[in-house]
């Protein structure tokens, strides 16, 4: 008897994976759509013009540290 219940656990493990896997293959019913709709929102964020000094080109290349920051000179060197 202690065997058949042995055989009990493949076979509720059997059970339960055919389960799970016909629950995974479903069809679902949003469809692409509404990925492709929230992409094109991502999109359309991504596109838009950012406000600040950058986004009007005036901006020069030292303009990426504030003007508060000055360049230390006795710092040791980083290589």
């Amino acid at each position: 008897m202690a065997a058949l219940m042995w055989l009990l656990i493949p076979l509720v493990a059997a059970v339960g994976a055919g389960l799970w896997g016909s629950w995974a293959a479903r069809n679902r019913r949003t469809g692409d759509a509404t990925e492709l709709n929230g992409y094109a929102r991502f999109r359309e964020a991504m596109e838009k013009s950012h406000t600040g000094p950058e986004a009007d080109g005036t901006a020069s290349d030292a303009g990426s540290r504030p003007a508060s920051v000055e360049s230390r000179t006795d710092a040791p060197a980083v290589h």
